[in-house]
């Protein structure tokens, strides 16, 4: 469900890695996070006993990271989660990663369901502020933070 962006709500561009719209909670974490080993797709449950997330859920969240942590089986757990409907409804990256857009576009193209990547400053968002990923007139992602 879409729900209303305040008047007074904080605006950023990104560029996507993979198109699309979402809205949600943020889940904001200082450090990456690797979905082979770190994600349960089966719920979307954090399971990584080293990560400060630890038995938090991302499933439809923003997750909010400054990057992936590989292994290159990341892609095919994000890909299991978003058929699943355990993935976060989007990703905001400050740098891009090739492992995840994978997982992405595998899902986007075998289930056609559409999770978008950005890559956008990250700085100031917070766990639990209400964002909103869109597509912009020119084709960027367009961040609204409320």
């Amino acid at each position: 469900m879409t729900q209303p962006i305040a008047k007074d709500a904080v605006e950023r561009l990104g560029t996507f890695q993979l198109a699309g719209e979402a809205d949600g909670l943020a889940l904001v974490f200082s450090q990456p996070l690797s979905f082979w080993g770190g994600i349960d797709a089966e719920t979307g449950d954090i399971i990584d006993h080293s990560h400060p997330g630890l038995g938090q859920n991302v499933a439809g969240r923003i997750l909010v990271m400054p990057s992936g942590r590989g292994s290159s089986s990341s892609s095919s757990v994000l890909a299991e989660a978003i058929r699943r409907g355990t993935a976060p409804a989007g990703i905001l990256l400050e740098r891009p990663d090739p492992i995840l857009a994978v997982g992405a576009i595998v899902a986007e193209f075998l289930y056609d369901i559409h999770m978008p990547l950005v890559v956008c400053d990250i700085a100031g968002i917070a766990s639990g502020d209400r964002i909103a990923v869109r597509v912009g007139e020119q084709g960027e992602a367009v961040i609204h933070k409320a």
